[in-house]
């Protein structure tokens, strides 16, 4: 075989084995892929399990559903403000992060502290009575100056109780 033709197989056979590779990756990137748990749907329960004005915790999801005025919200449990996990505060009816003192409403709207809006989303759907989160997706929360919501706390908000159990 002659060297100019070795050269040029050679050179064919490497491009070829490039195209399959690129073809290969780019078949692996897009293909879909059936994933559980967060980041993908997950379904919250039914609908009619859930009574207007409460709140409900899903740990596979990471969010709360909270129904206020026949309208199903799952917000994400993470402040946005840095990231710590913001529990629902029962007495209060409110959102309250133990790490900065920041406070949203049953709706996620921003009341008061360091966050820079409101508690982010992700969407909701009803299948046949279902309740469905995509955990994939998030809506950024409502700035800071909108509030549809107006309700006084219920009671003693959850922040002051820990702060009167660290004095102690």
């Amino acid at each position: 075989m002659e060297r100019r033709r070795f050269i040029e197989l050679f050179w064919k056979g490497a491009l070829g084995f490039l195209g399959l590779e690129a073809i290969a990756t780019s078949y692996d990137l897009l293909r879909p892929r059936i994933s559980e748990g967060f980041g993908a749907a997950i379904p919250a329960g039914p609908e009619s399990a859930l009574e207007d004005g409460a709140v409900k915790y899903v740990a596979d999801g990471r969010f709360y559903l909270s129904k206020v005025d026949d309208e199903v919200l799952a917000l994400y449990q993470k402040c946005t403000h840095l990231g710590c996990r913001v529990p629902f505060c029962e007495p209060s009816g409110r959102f309250e992060c133990p790490c900065h003192g920041s406070v949203f409403n049953r709706k996620g709207e921003y009341l008061a502290g360091p966050a820079p809006r409101g508690m982010d989303r992700f969407p909701v759907t009803t299948k046949n009575g279902e309740i469905v989160v995509d955990t994939g997706s998030i809506d950024l929360g409502p700035s800071r100056s909108v509030r549809t919501l107006d309700e006084e706390a219920k009671g003693p908000s959850c922040l002051e109780q820990i702060g009167e159990q660290v004095e102690h």
